[in-house]
């Protein structure tokens, strides 16, 4: 019997991972952290519902932690197969899971120190060694090139719009074709390509981050200038929490954008983040899947940066800007302040006024991100309590998520309905409201997908 079994992302924006089983075939489409609230947290360390060491093969769609950051953990358990993925998504796990590794041992330390766990000693879910596994299962495979992951599967990526290297998985059989959508990028923004359209699929599954609203029209920058000027009206810092891979190359896009149109002066802008740094490395090697209209900055500058543009290097130099006064934009992961070094520019920027922290994506419930923007008066970084007097501020229309409309456009591009259509990676408003949408006007066959639910594919 065939079926699909939905291990995350189902009810949450979290924790993506997709069990296909076709006869004997295992295949895992996504191998996700959950993150956000701390019930979810704990599903990564609860045991799988199937052995690790019985699945065939790993499918990623990208690269962000919700999709690939539970890999290590997966290689731990005893899988021993090949990950498939785009030679772009590759290249970014070598900077996101050894990252991902780091930051969870040393908040293990911290918190062995510190006495704020309930456990003792506390481990981190996986370590670097765990991680370096992990990376040399990695088959890179070009986009639009069907290649065999089991004896009678073959996995095509189709460009999704969302992220360097990003892809819809396109799995097939002699019979049927199932296509797992990972998140879907959105029509005319910069830096990345619009999403390729799709004919048809037996199954579908779509992501709904943003099912129940549409974003904000493009307003061309004129928010973020206006964030920007003011901070500099009062003095302060503006530290811009951001997901390292992606979304730090549209911050740099816009800020190097307005500095050249003169609508906001010219600052230091520090991006304090190695994995960051190495990701806008990655995208300037590879601009040729990139927007048509990136192109390569002239005289040798890199097309990421602005004229003050600085890389923090190592933990010392993080710490000396930490402690400076010296105004400037910050720029730091990670983009739900969940962990990483933005946590101490947050410990130090928040407690003034003079301040402002702007968020950029989307921000999970039970996250820090989630609570700032809901003007929480406190949070605590690090077992603390750190007062909130900062301006906090966001910016919706840089997401990189599709939102309703966009969701719709796409699924409008099918020759066909599917047999069936299934809602992932959504919060239950959204997932609710994007099932409705489909079937007023698709009039698809559609369902919201249930945690650990198994359904039959016939």
């Amino acid at each position: 019997m065939s079926t699909l079994t939905f291990l995350g992302a189902a009810g949450t924006v979290t924790g993506s991972k997709h069990l296909i089983e076709l006869g004997r075939q295992k295949i895992l489409v996504d191998c996700g952290l959950f993150q956000g609230l701390k019930e979810l947290r704990l599903r990564n360390w609860a045991a799988l519902p199937v052995d690790p060491r019985t699945i065939d093969a790993v499918v990623l769609t990208h690269a962000h932690l919700d999709h690939c950051g539970y890999l290590p953990r997966l290689v731990a358990g005893g899988f021993r197969g090949r990950v498939f993925c785009t030679p772009g998504t590759r290249e970014l796990c070598t900077l996101v899971l050894p990252d991902s590794a780091k930051i969870q041992e040393e908040d293990a330390r911290l918190a062995n120190k510190r006495g704020f766990s309930k456990h003792h000693p506390a481990l981190p879910l996986y370590t670097e060694f765990d991680a370096a596994r992990a990376l040399t299962l990695l088959q890179p495979v070009g986009y639009d090139r069907p290649v065999p992951v089991a004896p009678g599967l073959e996995v095509e990526f189709i460009d999704a719009g969302h992220l360097l290297g990003s892809a819809y998985a396109r799995i097939r059989t002699d019979s049927r074709t199932f296509l797992f959508g990972g998140d879907l990028g959105r029509y005319g923004r910069p830096v990345l390509p619009d999403p390729r359209p799709v004919a048809e699929a037996d199954v579908l599954l779509v992501e709904s981050t943003y099912g129940n609203r549409l974003h904000e029209p493009d307003d061309h920058g004129d928010l973020i200038a206006r964030i920007v000027n003011e901070a500099v009206a009062r003095g302060g810092r503006l530290i811009i929490p951001s997901f390292a891979i992606g979304r730090v190359e549209e911050v740099v896009y816009w800020l190097r954008r307005l500095e050249e149109e003169r609508r906001i002066p010219t600052l230091p802008v520090y991006v304090d983040s190695p994995m960051a740094a190495g990701a806008l490395e990655f995208y300037s090697e590879r601009l040729h899947e990139l927007d048509p209209d990136m192109k390569p900055a002239e005289r040798g500058v890199s097309a990421f940066s602005t004229r003050r543009f600085t890389v923090v290097a190592s933990p010392e130099d993080s710490a000396e800007l930490v402690a400076s006064s010296q105004q400037a934009i910050v720029i730091a992961a990670s983009g739900m302040a969940t962990g990483g070094r933005v946590l101490h520019h947050l410990a130090a920027a928040l407690p003034s006024p003079k301040n402002t922290v702007l968020f950029v994506g989307y921000q999970a419930a039970g996250t820090r991100g989630r609570a700032l923007i809901e003007g929480a008066a406190q949070v605590k970084i690090h077992g603390r309590q750190v007062m909130v007097e900062a301006r906090v501020e966001k910016l919706n229309a840089m997401s990189a998520h599709a939102d309703a409309g966009e969701i719709v456009r796409w699924l409008s591009g099918f020759e066909k309905a599917p047999g069936m259509t299934y809602l992932v990676h959504g919060e239950p408003p959204a997932l609710t409201a994007l099932e409705s949408t489909i079937k007023a006007k698709l009039g698809w066959p559609v369902r919201v997908a249930g945690y650990l639910e198994r359904v039959p594919l016939g």
